[in-house]
């Protein structure tokens, strides 16, 4: 078996796939599993964004990642949220032990692939730095989230910042420089916390279309509550109504808002299913980002940190979005950063691009996923969040048909699930490909 991307999604489909007794080759350009874009970062700032209790890398243990942090000596309760670093941690030593016990074999590849190309009833795995290529009878597309988009308007410059992740550079900034921070979502905050924690003479400008932050957790807990979903047709302005009226009934008891959004965990995936593609679009444009910022909520710690940048005047959040930008010589030659914003312009130090994947398969630069597209092994799905596929991550070629041995595992399936980003639904989606791949 051929894994493609050594993050959350391919290592824990490795696992999965070892434990069964199959030889996977996991092919990732840093050299090492366990990482990803969401597990790279360095920064001990920088927390999941779901509790311990629900991180656990397998749906039939859910306390693993707790045994694991005693294993390892890791204070970590079932309502703390533990640094991301120590998840790649987590994942790396998982993977580890289960290469080490068998049955299955596994060799990571640190070459980044630039093509799959069907052989006879498998395919063959060609990299950058080869030209032989590695068989495999199976191919699992574990890329992840792709990188944003660059920002309309704004030049290739020192100052604009287009990977978000990169901790060092942005850490690298000047102590007391200002910077435009375009995003709002979990990402921006990391990004936002590691500026001005370092520095209290930063000053950091959040953007976004909406001006809309992740909500925060809460520490009271409550248990999911249950919303009956209705029979028959779907549709986007029904659904939106229907979490609206529980999270009124919940509040009338005395019940936080977030057990509705939780209790629906579940069942989102069906829900989605049972929309017809224009109440999906409709549901896309009016109603996304309210409900990401109630599905997908930071950690108790970091929204105090945040209301304290706001109350000393060095965090502002704004909507409306960039509307444009220019750069000013100064006197030394080097270029400032002007931007337009809502309330009018700018001087800024830098620009750092936060605004989330770019998930359309038709605007990437990625090697591998334009020779794929010119194979006709894969195409978008309707809604462009991904690639075409089946509910349980068989990809679908360019012709409408399953291509034999090819799934997907992860964010590439949003299109399909809708919830397929966290490790609570990827779990599941690497435990199910492993076990219908290895009974093929």
């Amino acid at each position: 078996m051929a894994i493609i991307g050594g993050g959350a999604s391919g290592t824990l489909t490795a696992i999965n796939l070892l434990r069964r007794g199959a030889s996977v080759t996991l092919f990732e350009s840093r050299g090492e599993a366990g990482y990803g874009v969401a597990y790279s970062t360095t920064d001990a700032r920088h927390l999941l964004n779901v509790r311990a209790n629900n991180m656990s890398g397998f749906p039939d243990d859910r306390d693993d990642l707790l045994n694991w942090a005693a294993e390892v000596g890791i204070e970590l309760g079932p309502i703390d949220f533990l640094p991301r670093r120590d998840y790649s941690r987590y994942l790396r030593d998982r993977l580890a032990q289960a290469a080490a016990a068998g049955p299955g074999a596994l060799e990571t590849v640190g070459e980044t692939v630039v093509d799959v190309e069907p052989v006879g009833a498998g395919f063959q795995v060609l990299t950058s730095d080869d030209g032989e290529g590695h068989v495999a009878d199976a191919v699992v597309l574990a890329y992840g989230n792709p990188p944003p988009q660059p920002l309309a308007g704004l030049p290739e410059a020192p100052w604009n910042l287009s990977d978000p992740w990169d901790v060092a550079r942005i850490s690298a900034l000047p102590g007391d420089a200002t910077v435009l921070v375009v995003g709002t979502g979990l990402t921006a905050v990391d990004t936002t916390v590691t500026l001005l924690d370092d520095s209290p003479a930063r000053r950091v400008i959040m953007v976004s279309r909406h001006g809309l932050l992740p909500n925060p957790h809460v520490d009271d807990q409550f248990t999911s509550w249950v919303t009956p979903i209705p029979d028959g047709p779907l549709t986007a302005d029904g659904i939106a109504g229907l979490v609206r009226d529980q999270i009124e009934h919940a509040a009338a008891l005395g019940v936080d808002w977030r057990a509705v959004i939780d209790g629906l965990r579940g069942p989102t995936q069906s829900i989605w299913r049972h929309l017809p593609e224009p109440e999906r679009r409709r549901f896309r444009e009016l109603y996304a980002r309210e409900w990401e910022v109630r599905r997908h909520r930071m950690a108790p710690r970091i929204a105090a940190l945040l209301d304290t940048y706001r109350a000393e005047g060095r965090l502002e959040i704004l909507g409306g979005g960039v509307l444009g930008c220019r750069a000013n010589a100064e006197a030394d030659g080097a270029e400032k950063p002007v931007v337009t914003l809502a309330d009018g312009d700018r001087e800024v130090t830098a620009v750092v691009n936060c605004t989330g994947p770019s998930p359309d398969i038709t605007r990437t630069d990625n090697p591998l996923l334009l020779a794929l597209q010119k194979r006709g092994l894969i195409a978008p799905d309707p809604l462009r969040l991904g690639i075409d596929v089946t509910e349980d991550g068989r990809v679908i070629g360019a012709d409408g048909s399953v291509v034999p041995g090819l799934v997907t595992v992860g964010p590439p399936c949003k299109g399909a699930l809708y919830e397929a980003t966290a490790i609570p639904e990827i779990r599941v989606q690497a435990a199910a490909a492993a076990a219908h791949l290895a009974a093929e």
